[in-house]
């Protein structure tokens, strides 16, 4: 039951997770990046590398992110209902 009851949460919770990698990742990139844009695999002007650096940071910011906000989000629920949403 406490499933299926976290399914609405942990939707809304990985759409909100979603947006903040986002904005966390473009705040890095201005940093690691030489440009304020990260690039896009389809740029013309960018290299292999620079393309595929910023899709693994990029991908492992969105991993950080949603496996931080779902924990939050089970930890909450059990405390709120008493059970695991596992």
């Amino acid at each position: 039951m406490a499933k299926l009851a976290y399914k609405p949460v942990g939707i809304l919770l990985g759409a909100g997770a979603g947006m903040v990698a986002g904005l966390v990742f473009k705040q890095v990139w201005k940093v690691a990046g030489r440009d304020d844009d990260a690039p896009n695999a389809t740029d013309e002007d960018r290299g292999w590398g620079e393309i595929l650096a910023a899709a693994a940071l990029q991908g492992a910011i969105f991993a950080v992110v949603k496996a931080a906000v779902d924990r939050a989000g089970a930890v909450g629920v059990r405390r709120a209902t008493g059970y695991w949403p596992g």
